[in-house]
């Protein structure tokens, strides 16, 4: 990334996305926040809305943010020149191919060498983004990437909130609060798929949910 593209994602999550998280967004922690402060670091996430993304790049420290790579899909963020360079370049994306046809190289093999370059990648274990407020079932990715880089610190974040602020499917923003849960980094172990699991039941259990009309 040049030094022109790395100062406009600056200003952009700076100016545009931190103001909009805190001001029309709203965040509620539950806890007390737990982040990474340096790469490489693995931060896992429910996934609702495309502002699930900006929320966590949002919580972290901008001294951090040319190291922060979100996985997302290249089929949807790739297809046309301007989102692609808009989300290579001030998204940041670390973009991979979910059909194996068109693959050249897996996608656990991207997502290791990012690491171990030091970078922080924000990966949504349910793989796409489910419907509002309901986490759909893990896969099994997250596991074979943290077997693949076993010290790199696994970060737990659960989100409730932002599949009504900017659900699957629209485009209109509506203010609602986010109530964010973080939780004890985690590395690999051999039933880690188990653990990341009762991680996130009880991250989200924690949360006092309403009842959606």
């Amino acid at each position: 990334m040049n030094m022109i593209n790395r100062a406009l994602r600056w200003f952009f999550f700076a100016i545009i996305i931190k103001p909009i998280v805190k001001l029309v967004i709203g965040l509620r922690y539950q806890n007390k926040p737990i982040l990474p402060e340096d790469g490489p670091a693995l931060i896992i996430a429910n996934h609702n809305s495309h502002l699930d993304t900006m929320v966590l790049i949002s919580l972290l420290p901008l001294k951090v943010l040319h190291k922060v790579q979100p996985v997302a899909a290249a089929d949807y963020f790739l297809k046309n020149k301007f989102i692609a360079w808009f989300a290579l370049n001030i998204i940041g994306i670390l973009p991979i191919e979910r059909q194996s046809e068109r693959q050249t190289r897996s996608p656990v093999e991207q997502c290791a060498e990012a690491l171990k370059k030091g970078k922080i990648l924000i990966f949504f274990p349910e793989g796409s983004r489910g419907h509002p407020e309901t986490m759909s079932e893990l896969k099994y990715g997250v596991v074979k990437l943290a077997e693949q880089c076993p010290q790199v610190p696994i970060y737990p974040i659960y989100m409730h909130g932002l599949g009504k602020s900017l659900p699957k499917g629209d485009a209109l923003l509506v203010p609602f609060f986010c109530d964010v849960v973080f939780s004890e980094p985690m590395h690999f172990q051999p039933n880690l798929f188990e653990q990341v699991k009762a991680r996130f039941e009880q991250m989200q259990s924690s949360v006092k949910l309403p009842k959606w009309d």
